[in-house]
């Protein structure tokens, strides 16, 4: 009854929290987003609204993202209240969506194209990036549209929607996708639930662009309109908008790097589904963005688009229906899976210095302990999640932070790459302030300093 399709998705949980739990432990977590994230379930778990320190002081996150369905993991922070509840419970959610994809592929395909395409998507690059980088809402989005897909792609229409009209509570952009399902269902055959769940995807996303985010915004208004456009636009007119839209969405090269490392893993055969469709929203948006971080293939941003191809990829194969074909696709698949595993986050289970144990780990949170529960406190960004369960952290060297903590925590030997906001000698010159303005050094340790003020 499909045991090994669970078995496998149990290998995959555990993989993704020992990946996240240990990057966590080695301080290579980050204020944005693990930092915010806590900080937005430890408020849903005493039962506020969340809010971020980070973000400024008492910063309403619902002003910035709209994403209520993470009060959901408030009940297992009372129980472990712990950045490490929201790295287990990504890991749980993200292993989770593997098991409709493999179970309709089992079903429809055979016992091993199961097996295959569970381990493919699961070990995909899109997914280990998510996981290798600190929490992310997109974690609910992964299973939910799993399930969504896998029931559109075998007839079950009215589960499709069922399934997707929850991703509005995750984040404001699926609403765009909750569109474009409800067209393919549409399409499939049921006019009148697709357009019904298309026109709730548009109704929701205009409510939480236009009402609920400015509602709670500190200016008033959403605060990413400005990243959906050429900032040279608005100089070049109506010429360099229409540029921006259309040459501009496959430039510079990244953005179609991207696109083909998306699409690899399917061998392009994804492309042949109606399924695929559901993808183009959030390639739009990210394409369309003027941060290039969204362009990249780093980060949180493929999963989404992992779990979309997989889907319209099991799709396809079954369309296609041929046997020999199929075990060609099936292997290539798991290829072309295992080739570009050793550039993204899962590959660090396999070297030695992801379990090396260093004397600054312990001296960081030696340091740490001195810090006591419930203070104020300013910390370098690899710091800020190993303090939001306890205290009331903001990043050091920010000009939104809140002034005056009653503790500031540097790591002043973390490397240049991981520097975030302020370079060496900006953080130097920061912490001499601090020293001429009532703090005193209370500990220097392996290169953590921590000041308390007088």
């Amino acid at each position: 009854m499909g045991w090994r399709i669970w078995a496998l998705s149990g290998v995959l949980f555990f993989l993704y929290a020992l990946v996240s739990l240990r990057t966590h432990e080695r301080l290579l977590s980050n204020s944005y987003d693990l930092g915010i994230f806590e900080q937005a379930i430890r408020s849903y778990a005493h039962g506020e609204l969340p809010v971020s320190e980070l973000k400024g002081p008492d910063f309403p996150l619902l002003g910035d993202h709209f994403h209520p369905i993470l009060a959901l993991l408030a009940p297992f922070y009372w129980v472990w209240p712990s950045p490490k509840t929201l790295l287990v419970a990504q890991a749980a959610l993200v292993a989770a969506s593997a098991i409709p994809l493999a179970l309709w592929a089992r079903r429809s395909l055979g016992r091993l194209a199961g097996l295959i395409i569970g381990s493919s998507y699961g070990l995909s690059w899109g997914v280990a990036s998510a996981v290798g980088f600190d929490f992310h809402e997109v974690a609910f989005a992964a299973p939910l549209l799993a399930c969504s897909l896998c029931a559109l792609g075998q007839g079950r229409l009215r589960a499709a929607a069922a399934w997707a009209l929850p991703l509005l509570l995750v984040k404001e952009d699926l609403g765009l996708t909750v569109i474009a399902i409800g067209l393919v269902i549409a399409w499939r055959g049921n006019r009148r639930i697709g357009l019904a769940t298309a026109g709730i995807g548009l109704a929701g996303t205009l409510l939480t662009l236009f009402l609920i985010l400015p509602a709670f915004s500190p200016t008033g208004s959403f605060g990413y309109w400005d990243r959906l456009g050429d900032p040279a636009g608005a100089e070049q007119g109506l010429a360099g908008t229409l540029y921006h839209y259309t040459i501009g969405l496959i430039t510079p090269v990244t953005k179609v790097s991207t696109l083909l490392f998306v699409l690899a893993p399917t061998l392009f055969l994804a492309l042949r589904s109606p399924l695929v469709w559901v993808a183009v929203p959030t390639l739009v948006w990210r394409f369309a963005s003027n941060n290039s971080f969204n362009w990249g293939t780093g980060f949180h941003y493929s999963l989404v688009l992992m779990t979309i191809v997989f889907a319209a990829f099991v799709d396809a194969l079954v369309r296609r229906g041929q046997v020999a074909s199929l075990r060609r696709y099936l292997a290539g698949s798991l290829a072309v899976t295992l080739l570009l595993l050793p550039q993204f986050p899962l590959w660090q289970l396999v070297q030695p210095a992801t379990w090396r144990a260093t004397p600054r780990l312990g001296a960081a949170r030696d340091v740490m302990r001195l810090i006591p529960d419930g203070a104020t406190v300013q910390a370098s960004t690899n710091l800020v999640p190993q303090l939001t369960n306890r205290t009331s952290v903001s990043l050091f060297g920010w000009a939104g932070s809140r002034p005056n903590p009653g503790w500031i925590m540097v790591d002043t030997q973390v490397p240049d790459e991981r520097r975030w906001p302020l370079s060496h000698t900006a953080e130097q010159a920061a912490l001499h302030t601090a020293l001429a303005n009532g703090y005193t050094e209370v500990a220097n340790k392996n290169g953590f300093v921590l000041l308390q003020r007088n």
